[in-house]
């Protein structure tokens, strides 16, 4: 007998009876009972807007899976664009599928010379990489008119395809425009990852060769980022797309959602704060400030994590390596002092702050020459991925269009008084 909740009606005693159905409880099966109550959760904490088989994410326990599979194993063995497979289609590829769809992805690297040449290159010159990029991904959707046929299968596959293979080309051009350097075409004899760092960093040789320390580094970072369950901006994603707006246009939806401090900056914020430190000695003095009320702690916690963030443990890994090739970030040796203390002290262990992905990612970022406003651009990369997943599966499941409810707290019906009167 499946478990069940009882909700009683205390101002007419009756009752309704409703199943808990995948850890949730149905709203429909609720307003029958109380038609016109709705539930007030701000910010969303308990309300499950979809159902989704793309990815798992029990904070409580420090579990993150991608249709099933442990993100450590994927960080371990896979790479980017097979768990982007993976996370598209729900299962990984096998030999041909993974050529074919590298095949793919490598030849929808270049993008219109008019996006670049006309668009682009009309942004102020110290425009945002971020901001061009939000725009340059919607503009996108009046290059490819077909995009808004979201029902036609192949004209669907074809845009998650241009979206996935053109969005490191456009991260690296915002880049390359913010600081006055030419643009640098995809060499599609390059893997993903090498690809994006050549168009990031070539000057004048005749091939960019990177490190492959390095590539496998952002190749990592890109697989833990590709997806995270209903975040601010995969929620933006579902939310536009479920008034069937073409995919370029919900994408940058997503975008402009990721732009936000509290979601795509987070990274920034913790190098920001390393540096206001300034050195290892000021550690215990900042602590204490954050203790009472004076400052925070960037990078720990997480709003869905209860316990260690499973990518932190393996960024940190990540970053050991990357290290031994760039040299050490002046930065660690304070951001290893605050882990040390931080994970010592009840104050934070009784509020379960722990370190999160974006604790050691900026220093990567950092260490590797990007420099800070880069840092929601490498965000977006990966994370397309995620986003057209969702995409994909609400247009599979028919949802309906996005239409949450209020608590109206304005004031009742009153008469309109003419401007003299007033």
């Amino acid at each position: 007998m499946p478990e069940s909740i009882t909700i009683t009606d205390n101002r007419t005693g009756d009752a309704i009876e409703i199943p808990i159905l995948n850890d949730g409880i149905s709203a429909t099966e609720w307003s029958k009972l109380l038609p016109g109550i709705w539930f007030y959760d701000p910010g969303f904490m308990a309300t499950a807007a979809c159902e989704s088989a793309i990815s798992l994410l029990d904070g409580d326990v420090g579990i993150l899976r991608y249709r099933g599979y442990p993100i450590e194993q994927l960080a371990e063995n896979s790479t980017f664009l097979e768990v982007a497979y993976l996370l598209l289609h729900g299962e990984l590829p096998n030999e041909s599928e993974f050529e074919a769809w590298q095949l793919d992805i490598t030849y929808h690297t270049f993008i219109h010379e008019n996006v670049r040449k006309r668009f682009l290159e009309g942004f102020h010159y110290d425009a945002h990489p971020m901001g061009m990029l939000v725009s340059a991904v919607a503009a996108l959707s009046t290059f490819y008119l077909d995009a808004k046929e979201i029902f036609n299968r192949d004209s669907r596959q074809k845009q998650i395809t241009r979206l996935i293979a053109k969005m490191p080309t456009l991260a690296a051009a915002a880049h390359r425009f913010s600081v006055g350097m030419p643009f640098v075409y995809p060499d599609n004899s390059l893997d993903f990852a090498s690809n994006f760092l050549s168009m990031m960093w070539k000057v004048a040789e005749p091939r960019f060769e990177a490190d492959p320390v390095l590539v496998h580094a952002l190749d990592v970072l890109f697989i833990l980022h590709a997806d995270h369950e209903q975040n601010c901006s995969t929620t933006a994603m579902r939310v536009v797309g479920s008034s069937h707006a073409d995919p370029y246009s919900a994408t940058a939806a997503a975008a402009a959602a990721l732009y936000g401090p509290r979601h795509g900056g987070a990274n920034e914020q913790v190098i920001k704060m390393l540096m206001e430190i300034g050195h290892i000695d000021n550690v215990p003095a900042f602590i204490e400030e954050v203790k009472g009320g004076g400052g925070r702690l960037q990078g720990f916690g997480h709003r869905v994590y209860k316990s260690y963030d499973p990518r932190a443990t393996i960024i940190k890994r990540t970053a050991d390596e990357v290290f031994g090739v760039t040299g050490k970030n002046p930065l660690l040796d304070i951001a290893l002092k605050l882990e040390e203390i931080a994970l010592q002290d009840e104050y934070f262990l009784s509020r379960k702050l722990y370190p999160n992905v974006d604790f050691y990612s900026g220093l990567i970022y950092q260490a590797m020459g990007f420099p800070l406003e880069m840092f929601p651009v490498l965000f977006a990369i990966p994370r397309t991925v995620g986003w057209l997943a969702h995409w994909q599966e609400m247009l599979d499941q028919d949802s309906k269009i996005a239409r949450p409810r209020q608590l109206y707290i304005g004031p009742d019906a009153r008469d309109y008084v003419p401007i003299a009167g007033r």
